[in-house]
């Protein structure tokens, strides 16, 4: 974290490595058919078939890791939904995967502005806070470009209290 805007924290995240998928649906079916795309990947559906313990929250473990957050961006129609590949994988040593849908996507360095929130990860959940981190952008004269994308860092089973969600919009440079 660089700093924070009132409850916003700015991040600088390095280059890293995405798998992701896009699937068409509105956010909840869209995340669900593409997080089951990703988990099999990671789960063994693999030219290695390296198989990976997926824990709440997601931890790192070998051969395969993922780390947390979960993320998707998108409007109803195709989202993307991406896991964050560990930092000691690269595109020459991650497995294939098995399904032609999942791609990976090597990111730039990127500031983003983000806003936790706890509970369910409702559409009025996500609209409520996408609208308040816009707002404290905005009233804090920070400019943003794209479209939000939104993280999910537990499990389904975690107690709605307990989840940690986030909403994030990439800094203009």
């Amino acid at each position: 974290m660089e700093s924070t805007i009132a409850e916003v924290e700015l991040r600088q995240y390095a280059p890293h490595i995405l798998a992701e998928v896009t699937v068409d649906g509105d956010r909840r079916s869209a995340l669900n058919t593409g997080f089951r795309v990703l988990a099999g990947y990671i789960f063994g559906g693999n030219t290695a078939q390296a198989s990976v313990a997926m824990t709440a929250p997601v931890a790192q473990s070998q051969p395969i890791d993922m780390t947390a957050p979960v993320a998707q961006a998108g409007q109803d129609g195709l989202r993307t939904v991406s896991f964050m590949m560990p930092r000691d994988w690269t595109l020459d040593t991650l497995p294939k995967p098995n399904s032609a849908a999942i791609r990976f996507v090597e990111t730039t360095p990127e500031r983003r502005a983000v806003l936790t929130f706890s509970g369910r990860s409702t559409d009025a959940a996500l609209r409520a806070a996408e609208a308040k981190l816009r707002d404290t952008l905005a009233q804090n004269g920070v400019a943003t470009v794209g479209q939000a994308a939104c993280y999910y860092n537990d499990d389904p089973m975690t107690l709605p209290w307990r989840r940690r969600n986030e909403v994030a919009l990439t800094l203009a440079r």
